[in-house]
């Protein structure tokens, strides 16, 4: 490791650990922090591609997150994550160079019945290490990708990802021709009764095949995939501790997000989006959720919520929601817990779970 990426990652984990300290009473991750001096989310902002696939360094923290539920040739299920997050540490931040002040995480996951494997990376903006690309889209830190051939397109796919860690790595092919799926008001996604809220758009329909590799053993797999690219200032009110959040892809082809906000008081904020097979999405009203947990897993001193009851009476939707593997715990920086799961009731279904916050 050279002597320049050495101190690019020991800057970023500082600045990493320095974000911590509020992180428990100003929300999961800190995001709950005041947030001067940072471009604010407004209603009726239109969103653009490809232009909004690339970075937004007038906003305080950004993702862009995939997860795929996978099968191999024996059915035996698999959980691909894939995330980079990008955070600016100071406003109107215009540095080049060293002179820039974002700061870049990435975390990769393989996730079977058996066993949960992540890791995590860090690097320093404007020096090359890690950055995100509106057209061709690209999105990397280090040797970790999600890339795709050259194109004015506003689809992402055909996407490349690859990840590698000590224990495992991925590489999968990524197809697709369904446009962005706004969530929310166009693209404006509340997250609470007060001011806060992010810009907020889906992928939610991609094939995948490829292959998985856990401890030197490699496995061809397909299956399927769900994109998100999230930007905001301050999602959280300070008062939010984390989020509860679902994907399915349900067996009708139709397609379900929705997240629970925990407020400290019990009076959480709920939001979600139908999404029918001809791609068309539906806001789900807040009063039609009903979430309930039915199981939970104690993991690092934690009780998590793993098991789940969800009901959308204006859909006829009653199911079971069912970690694969409920000890998918990411001891990262900021520690949440983040899996596949299995859908049955009403409609079948598999998807992703994440809890943060706990």
């Amino acid at each position: 490791m050279s002597l320049r990426t050495t101190l690019s990652l020991l800057a970023a984990m500082l600045l990493a650990a320095l974000a911590v300290a509020p992180a428990r009473a100003q929300g999961f991750a800190g995001l709950g922090t005041d947030a001067g001096g940072f471009a604010e989310v407004v209603r009726g902002r239109p969103l653009t591609f490809p232009a909004d696939h690339g970075a937004h360094p007038q906003f305080r923290i950004e993702w862009w997150y995939l997860t795929a539920n996978l099968v191999d040739a024996q059915g035996a299920r698999y959980g691909v994550q894939w995330t980079l997050f990008r955070q600016a540490t100071v406003p109107a931040d215009r540095g080049e160079g060293w002179d820039n002040r974002q700061i870049w995480m990435g975390h990769a996951a393989v996730t079977s019945a058996a066993t949960h494997r992540f890791a995590e990376r860090f690097a320093r903006g404007g020096v090359g290490q890690a950055g995100v690309e509106a057209s061709p889209f690209a999105a990397f830190i280090d040797d970790w990708q999600m890339r795709r051939a050259p194109s004015e397109a506003p689809t992402l796919a055909p996407l490349q990802l690859t990840a590698s860690a000590a224990d495992f790595s991925y590489a999968l092919r990524l197809t697709g021709d369904a446009r962005p799926v706004p969530q929310g008001d166009a693209g404006f996604s509340r997250k609470s009764e007060r001011d806060q809220a992010s810009y907020y758009y889906s992928q939610p329909d991609l094939s995948v095949s490829g292959s998985v590799t856990i401890d030197g053993k490699a496995i061809d797999v397909t299956g399927q995939a769900w994109f998100d690219h999230e930007w905001s200032s301050q999602p959280l009110a300070s008062d939010q501790t984390g989020w509860d959040w679902f994907s399915m892809h349900l067996e009708s082809g139709d397609k379900l997000m929705l997240f629970r906000l925990r407020h400290a008081d019990g009076a959480h904020f709920f939001a979600g989006t139908w999404i029918g097979r001809d791609g068309r999405a539906q806001p789900l009203d807040p009063g039609d959720i009903v979430l309930t947990p039915t199981a939970t897993t104690l993991i690092a001193g934690r009780e998590l919520p793993t098991g789940w009851q969800l009901a959308i009476a204006s859909r006829g939707l009653s199911v079971a929601v069912a970690p694969l593997n409920p000890l998918s715990w990411m001891d990262t920086r900021f520690k949440y817990w983040e899996g596949p799961i299995s859908v049955s009731g009403s409609q079948r279904g598999v998807g992703y779970l994440e809890l943060t916050g706990y």
